[in-house]
């Protein structure tokens, strides 16, 4: 009874007409931004950050909430469409996507990847309405100790999981600490990092930071890699519909990818990607015909676009109950809410429960609504997708440098975004992660602060976090990832070391 209370209350605040346009107004430009290839919901989400200043928290995270899950669903059209990920999550869907438009099924492709995303979505959202509570409660017996424990595991998981080096993501996440330090000290009232600048006294912007290291990077990195001589097939409503078999062959690995990603979702640095390719690599395994992935199988698709939509909604379980980011763009989220006044953690539920639960019923009109929008409006998405690349790419950066200056109305903001561009994409070309870096940023002043809290209450006893059982189980668990990571990557060195000597041993 009190859960069907709760989701009344929630729905009362999602059905408000405000609300109700904001998520309209999020799950439309998610969906934009994520059939429109280079540019991902993170840079979105940057760029209405500055605009959340000025309305109501809970409209403006249903709205950047909106932004994050449409994107999930528009990520998958550029992919079928012109083999081009319109999000880093939809990569997958062009093994299997792009061969079934270039067969002549683009429209049974995009039909079925809509179905799946809304179920995936529906599934995580269960997830996210069930568990949530359960986590809360758990977190209430969490001190500045556990917390402080807690931050240091889900920094570490972000980087040592990442899809890239595991050496390189932890490096990644230390440089995200060092900036993250840029500023005065809280307790001291120390300039730190400044180097006698008085605009870095008060740290280096959230926003200039987002949009820089993806927003500015993605749009150099893509400009001279977006291919816009591909021709486009007309698409209509009855060139979508799936046949029987196809339909049938899409409900089990729908199913095991919705579940998939729910569970994914909710671990702190997973994300929907992960959750995707670990995805397909179960059904290609589970196949009998393992051959058929990558020449236009339907399950190809289903699978990974329910995992990552799944994963796109519990990824919120940690943000929200833990205050712990799944990802980069839980980490924007985090910010938004903060930003606010609003600290996202065990108590979120118990002293935002409007908020909280309003965002949950939000999830489930905004997931409907984008079933809505993308069907009928697949020709408009491919109208977008024929805008030349040399009018949308300086359009986007116009629009950056609007958005950061708007924050501080200060100019030194826009050079900071455009230095943070210039790192991010060096980060790019040495193949550094850079999602690690902006958790290290938005997660190490919180490290910091509840370390130096544990620190005091136990009167400078370092030994507080291993006394306590669930810090120090947390930290166990940290060490096993540490020594994950770092066995990993002298496995990796020492098996490309091999494949060079073997390829010095072949005659020429």
């Amino acid at each position: 009874m009190e859960l069907l209370g709760n989701l009344w209350l929630g729905l009362q605040v999602a059905a408000d007409p405000i609300n109700l346009l904001y998520c309209f107004f999020g799950v439309f430009l998610g969906t934009v931004v994520g059939v429109l290839p280079g540019i991902g919901a993170l840079a979105a989400i940057s760029l209405l950050l500055p605009l959340t200043y000025h309305i109501e928290p809970t409209a403006a995270i249903i709205m950047l909430a909106g932004v994050y899950y449409g994107a999930q669903y528009g990520g998958s059209t550029a992919s079928i469409l012109l083999n081009l990920p319109g999000t880093p999550s939809s990569a997958v869907t062009c093994l299997d996507g792009y061969p079934m438009a270039k067969k002549g099924k683009a429209g049974v492709a995009l039909f079925v990847t809509t179905i799946a995303s809304l179920a995936g979505a529906m599934t995580g959202l269960i997830m996210l309405t069930l568990f949530s509570p359960v986590i809360a409660e758990v977190g209430l017996k969490f001190g500045p100790a556990e917390f402080c424990s807690m931050m240091l595991l889900g920094l570490v998981a972000a980087s040592s999981m990442s899809s890239g080096s595991a050496a390189k993501g932890l490096c990644a996440m230390v440089l995200g600490l060092l900036i993250g330090m840029v500023g005065t000290d809280v307790n001291s009232g120390a300039a730190r990092y400044a180097f006698d600048v008085p605009e870095l006294t008060d740290g280096i912007n959230l926003v200039a930071l987002a949009m820089g290291l993806f927003g500015v990077a993605e749009v150099v990195r893509c400009i001279n890699s977006a291919d816009t001589n591909r021709k486009l097939e007309k698409i209509s409503l009855r060139s979508m519909a799936p046949s029987k078999d196809e339909f049938k062959a899409t409900l089990k690995p729908m199913a095991r990818g919705s579940a998939l990603g729910s569970a994914l979702g909710a671990l702190p640095g997973v994300g929907p990607s992960i959750a995707a390719f670990m995805s397909y690599a179960i059904e290609k395994r589970l196949a009998k015909d393992p051959s058929r992935f990558g020449q236009g199988a339907i399950e190809g698709i289903t699978a990974p676009e329910s995992a990552n939509n799944a994963a796109a909604q519990t990824a919120f379980v940690p943000s929200l109950s833990l205050g712990i980011p799944g990802d980069a763009v839980m980490a924007i989220m985090l910010g938004a809410l903060i930003i606010h006044g609003i600290q996202p953690g065990p108590m979120l539920i118990t002293e935002q429960p409007s908020l909280f639960w309003g965002l949950v019923v939000s999830f489930a009109i905004g997931n409907i609504m984008l079933v809505i929008l993308n069907l009928p409006t697949i020709g408009l998405w491919v109208a977008l997708l024929r805008i030349p690349f040399a009018w949308m790419y300086p359009a986007i950066l116009v629009f950056v440098a609007l958005g950061v200056y708007s924050v501080n109305n200060n100019t030194f903001d826009i050079y900071s975004v455009a230095v943070l561009g210039v790192i991010g994409y060096l980060l790019m070309v040495l193949r550094f992660e850079p999602a690690p870096l902006l958790l290290g940023y938005i997660l190490g002043p919180l490290l910091e602060e509840y370390m130096r809290r544990a620190m005091l209450i136990s009167r400078g006893d370092a030994m507080v976090f291993l006394q306590r059982p669930i810090s120090a189980t947390l930290l166990a668990i940290t060490a096993a990832l540490l020594l994950w990571a770092i066995w990993s990557t002298v496995r990796h060195s020492l098996r490309a070391k091999q494949e060079l000597d073997v390829a010095r041993a072949l005659p020429d």
